[in-house]
């Protein structure tokens, strides 16, 4: 009989036990069964810690109660026999739109690579564009172009997002979704891919702020801004006017009598209660002029997209700047001339951007990884066995898609890594992660234990997929 049979069962059976007194009392369930599992004699990635061959975790109502290789089953737990499986933490998607089923009809984001003049924009310029042009015309950044800084992802997200439950298949069960479609797009949250409601879904609700800068209008000319100087300045703007603005509510706070009080100003909140910035840049030149313009606004930043990164790792690593890494390696147009002369900087680009997380990683530079637009997480962990190949150690591979998407947010005290007391999200695998042929058994979320069916159905989408922002979002002159 099937352990889950069984469960279910149970949770009829005991009940009635314990009224007749032939039990004492009924233990507690989870969500699919009894609130305790021990997986036992499996081999453990812990990330944080060397491996342990042989040990058992045990999962009590959605923690970790215990991991070792000489940890005591509890008498009421639920006993996974993990004899020749691997258990790993759960994986984070460190830059999506999963559970904000609105950002997944728009197109999936493009990858980097060269383009010049006229070439045709990526779907996050194309989204920011289209945004635009329904607004009123902006005369300056007074005027608030395509802002919602005060916008929260969690209040967007949907738990029936059907691309939730294709991520979790693929032991992606956490993500970092940001709202998309603007120039300042609101509050990412970290979210739990399991969940009868938002609300059971959240890690932390507020933790970075999203913002793309294109470097040309592309049909955005109807009203400032439209130039990669008018973005530039734009956001500028904004930083300075929230210093203000919190320094004028500082002083009425202090001493209110006689002094007009500042006007409430809920576009200006939202940057203040963003812990963080995320800026775009995939070529060497956009790094460093996001670098320097976060440290000129005094505001810790993330870099995404860092396709030339490799250029970049000792600058990254001095600036102590943290990066999130496109795995949307770029690759030449489908539909473009076969006849015509790539230039070399675009060649080269093409040939060692999944160098770049072994140069991270080699520098000692935080960096994790994020899907933007690849369909499924087979093409997700493929993408990653690429960087694997081009010199990045599986250790550090899997700790990018872990234990660092959780440090760069500030949630590492609860997520990332097998420990005691964190929260119980688990892979169980058959053989290592990278494999093509491992087939993934259960996954754990919040401690509720779901079966992997045998051939998932494709998701229709992954990671920032059709959402908008992506490697692209800063689109300088990459000739």
């Amino acid at each position: 009989m099937k352990l889950d049979t069984i469960l279910k069962q149970g949770r009829r059976i005991l009940p009635l036990l314990t009224v007749l007194g032939l039990v004492s009392a009924a233990p507690a369930y989870s969500a699919d069964g009894l609130g305790a599992y021990a997986l036992k004699d499996a081999k453990i990635v812990r990330v944080s810690g060397a491996p342990i061959e042989k040990g058992v975790v045990v999962v009590r109502d959605g923690l970790i109660e215990a991991v070792g290789e000489n940890v005591t089953i509890p008498a009421d737990a639920w006993v996974i026999d993990c004899k020749g499986l691997t258990v790993y933490p759960g994986m984070i998607d460190a830059f999506s739109t999963l559970g904000i089923a609105s950002a997944a009809s728009s197109g999936s984001a493009a990858a980097a690579g060269g383009r010049r003049g006229g070439a045709a924009a990526t779907p996050a310029a194309a989204a920011a564009a289209a945004a635009a042009a329904a607004e009123p015309v902006a005369r300056g950044p007074e005027d608030r172009p395509s802002n919602e800084s005060y916008a929260k992802a969690i209040d967007s997200v949907s738990a029936t997002d059907s691309r939730i439950e294709s991520f979790r298949n693929g032991g992606f069960l956490s993500a970092a979704t940001f709202p998309a479609g603007k120039i300042f797009n609101g509050n990412g949250s970290l979210i739990n891919l399991a969940g009868e409601k938002p609300g059971n879904m959240v890690i932390a609700d507020s933790i970075g702020q999203s913002i793309v800068i294109v470097a040309r209008g592309f049909g955005m000319s109807r009203g400032y801004p439209n130039s990669l100087m008018g973005y530039i300045a734009y956001v500028r703007q904004m930083y300075l006017d929230a210093e203000r603005y919190k320094q004028a509510q500082a002083i009425y706070a202090k001493n209110p009598t006689g002094l007009q009080r500042p006007a409430y100003d809920r576009t200006l909140e939202g940057l203040l209660a963003s812990p963080r910035m995320l800026l775009p840049a995939v070529r060497a030149t956009e790094i460093e002029r996001m670098v320097t313009f976060a440290k000129e606004l005094k505001q810790p930043v993330v870099i995404y997209g860092a396709h030339e990164a490799y250029k970049e790792a000792d600058f990254l690593k001095k600036a102590n700047v943290p990066v999130i890494v496109s795995l949307k390696w770029p690759t030449k147009t489908p539909d473009g001339d076969p006849t015509a002369v790539e230039a070399l900087r675009t060649l080269e680009l093409r040939d060692k951007a999944p160098s770049s997380p072994a140069a991270l990683a080699k520098a000692g530079v935080k960096f994790a990884f994020y899907a933007d637009g690849l369909a499924t997480p087979k093409e997700v962990l493929a993408a990653v066995k690429k960087s694997v190949d081009s010199g990045l150690s599986p250790a550090d591979a899997i700790r990018a898609l872990t234990l660092t998407p959780a440090e760069i947010y500030g949630v590492s005290d609860r997520l990332g890594s097998i420990d005691k007391g964190k929260i119980a999200n688990l892979v169980i695998a058959e053989g290592d992660i990278f494999a093509p042929a491992t087939k993934l058994k259960y996954v754990f979320v919040d401690g509720t234990k779901f079966e992997v069916p045998e051939a998932p159905a494709a998701g229709r989408g992954f990671g920032r997929g059709a959402s908008g922002p992506g490697a692209n979002d800063f689109q300088g002159d990459k000739q």
